[in-house]
């Protein structure tokens, strides 16, 4: 996943912003994504991919 795509569309919140929510503010859960970035707070069509996102850089 290291090119830069859009997570949430309804925010605007790419997949480099998630990333760096987990390695830069210990973000574990979709709902700290939520609270840190705005993503997956408005329709939820992204959780799946931000639960992704979070299952591949969250143990790092």
């Amino acid at each position: 996943m290291s090119e830069r795509r859009i997570i949430c569309n309804c925010n605007e919140v790419y997949n480099d912003e998630i990333i760096k929510a987990i390695q830069e503010k210990g973000c574990k859960t979709v709902e700290d994504i939520g609270e840190e970035t705005g993503a997956g707070t408005i329709c939820g069509g992204c959780v799946d991919d931000i639960q992704e996102i979070l299952d591949e850089y969250a143990g790092k």
